[in-house]
């Protein structure tokens, strides 16, 4: 695994003579009038390993998209009806942390959601959660995403077979299951990763799924990521993961990027144990992951 890790990371260390922009731009989509931090954090620790971070939450009011302004400095901030524009000027687009889930309603409304207007105009925000994603990968196939969190309890696990750049997924254990219909808790290790396997060859995708041990496959490599500590089970630090795994999808291969975040963040927790102990938050984790990053 170390060989495979430092292998990995000269793939995204900036060339000399690189430019801004060059050495990847992230689109951070997520966020919700209940859930602003989540994706703040994604979109934070990703600005260390990217030039170009753009971040879009839902805009519930004027006062919470400048509260927004003011929590997030390292990056730029978009408006929803500019999604679009950044969707296509992006390496990689992440979509899901912090969003709401919702009783998904397909009803008629469906057949109204002709274009991206029709999206914005959604008011309940688990439904805006189904159908921007939906939108974004019926009309860019072609993009490199990241789905993560509230998305995962909203999609249709068939629409992922319409992508044609393989996506990173990054479910634990019960979003596996409800996006899969698969029971994955109950079985033993050999047969979570067989399951995992099979499934991301099933739907074309890159499963990272989140677990005391990291399970990561493209349904023909699976890898096991151990380490890390009891820290990691404070709220925030699935976010760090999909923000490190949506940076590094920019210049790398989407198992490989899967793979570096799980085992950097793992080992900023161990990092932090000496210090720290358990009791560390997420802040801690951010400031440390790029010191642990440059040991490799």
């Amino acid at each position: 695994m170390e060989k495979k890790i430092k292998k990995i990371k000269q793939s995204l260390i900036p060339k000399p003579d690189s430019h801004k922009g060059q050495n990847g731009k992230v689109l951070v989509i997520g966020g919700s009038s209940l859930f602003h931090s989540a994706s703040i954090w994604a979109a934070e620790v990703a600005s260390y390993f990217v030039d170009i971070v753009h971040y879009s939450s839902t805009v519930e009011n004027n006062k919470v998209f400048l509260l927004l302004k003011k929590k997030f400095h390292n990056g730029i901030i978009v408006e929803q009806k500019n999604i679009l524009d950044y969707v296509v000027e992006d390496d990689a687009i992440l979509v899901g942390p912090g969003m709401i889930r919702s009783e998904k309603r397909i009803t008629n409304y469906e057949l109204r959601i002709t274009n991206f207007n029709d999206v914005l105009k959604i008011n309940d925000e688990g439904e805006y959660t189904y159908y921007l994603t939906k939108y974004l990968i019926e009309n860019f196939p072609e993009k490199k995403f990241v789905f993560d969190a509230g998305v995962l309890q909203m999609m249709d696990s068939k629409w992922l077979l319409k992508l044609k750049t393989p996506a990173i997924i990054t479910p634990h254990q019960n979003e596996f299951e409800q996006l899969f219909g698969q029971s994955i808790k109950r079985l033993d290790q050999e047969g979570k990763l067989k399951l995992v396997e099979e499934t991301a060859k099933k739907y074309n995708v890159v499963i990272l799924l989140k677990a005391i041990d990291d399970i990561i496959s493209d349904g023909i490599t699976t890898e096991i990521i151990k380490g890390g500590n009891q820290g990691l089970t404070k709220g925030g630090t699935g976010d760090l993961l999909a923000g490190l795994t949506s940076s590094f999808f920019t210049k790398s291969s989407a198992l490989d990027s899967g793979l570096m975040a799980s085992w950097l963040l793992k080992k900023s927790a161990e990092a932090l144990y000496p210090r720290f102990g358990y009791w560390y938050n997420v802040d801690r984790l951010v400031e440390i992951i790029p010191q642990t990053f440059s040991k490799i």
